[in-house]
């Protein structure tokens, strides 16, 4: 693990709580990875699906490929009983599906769906049974996401327990994460680029515990960009934090004004992502550059299965 404060220190995932003060407050997301890829066939046509956003009772949206071959009112077929209707075709690959109200769509994923793997992740076998486990944090709960909260892997029994003796606190919230997560920024300009939005939900009892932790003089760090997000979404500007049960596509880019969170521990990003844009707003461009060029010369590993950097606001090093 890097730190990155006001200088750079490699540490290890295990030193967290000893980097932690008493009455601070780490705050997860409880999300639990679904087998969201799908393969079947329009035809003869071979179509790999990604559902990553359930938009109704029965329909979702989703990245198809190749999505051309698609039009809408076709049946992609995954198995001889289990279909989805292709409602709408929308930008960049994505489609909308409807699937049939008589299935129990989690079984049907459970028996038919692999592991939605990051796409940097290139294996020719595809994904193997253990994804289901490697790439799913201990704490999962809630099942909706298509991507895992992957500052969250670090996490072991051993590491809850060490900061439980600190007087560490521990919050859970709920953001189930989508597959434009990974989506490269193409846009020439910032502001032309369109975030998918994701759900999540804060209840109140978090809320309360969470904000009295603040009041307490305890700083607050999110695990993961995606606590983060859902927690700079659910704060007012006073720094006061509510409950929280909608969607949210929050872009923060540099410039941002954070409103609650102290802390950031993360993984390293892809270029020209979203998400390094994030990090670079919260401990600063120049920072996160050298801390890039510190770790690439240090081999630390990168994306989502890699080390990971616990960063310090810019604005309060």
């Amino acid at each position: 693990m890097l730190e990155v404060s006001g200088q750079l220190n490699d540490r290890g995932i295990a030193d967290l709580p000893d980097l932690l003060r008493a009455g601070d407050m780490v705050v997860i997301n409880d999300t639990r990875v679904i087998p969201a890829g799908l393969t079947g066939k329009r035809g003869a046509a071979k179509i790999e699906v990604t559902l990553h956003r359930r938009i109704g009772g029965h329909a979702w949206r989703a990245f198809a490929r190749p999505a051309r071959r698609l039009s809408q009112g076709d049946v992609i077929a995954f198995t001889a009983d289990f279909s989805a209707v292709v409602g709408a075709k929308l930008d960049a690959g994505e489609i909308e599906l409807s699937f049939d109200s008589n299935y129990d769509l989690a079984q049907k994923l459970r028996d038919h769906g692999v592991m939605p793997l990051p796409p940097y992740i290139n294996r020719a076998q595809g994904s193997k049974a253990r994804d289901g486990d490697d790439y799913q944090t201990i704490y999962a709960t809630h099942d909706g996401a298509v991507a895992a909260p992957t500052a969250g892997l670090h996490f072991t029994p051993e590491l809850f327990a060490n900061l439980s003796k600190r007087n560490i606190g521990v919050a859970r919230l709920t953001l189930h994460v989508g597959a434009g997560t990974f989506l490269p920024v193409k846009a020439d300009f910032i502001r032309d680029h369109h975030m998918h939005a994701e759900w999540g939900r804060i209840n109140r009892e978090t809320c309360a515990a969470i904000n009295q932790a603040k009041q307490r003089g305890g700083r607050v760090i999110a695990i993961g960009t995606t606590s983060l997000r859902l927690l700079e979404s659910a704060a007012d500007q006073d720094g006061i934090l509510h409950p929280f049960e909608d969607e949210t596509a929050i872009f923060i880019t540099p410039g941002y004004r954070f409103k609650f969170v102290d802390l950031l521990l993360t993984n390293f990003h892809l270029p020209r992502s979203t998400l390094f844009m994030l990090v670079a707003a919260f401990a600063g461009l120049e920072r996160m550059r050298a801390a890039y060029e510190h770790a690439k010369a240090q081999n630390y590993r990168f994306y989502s299965y890699g080390d990971a950097t616990l960063l310090h606001r810019g604005d309060a090093a």
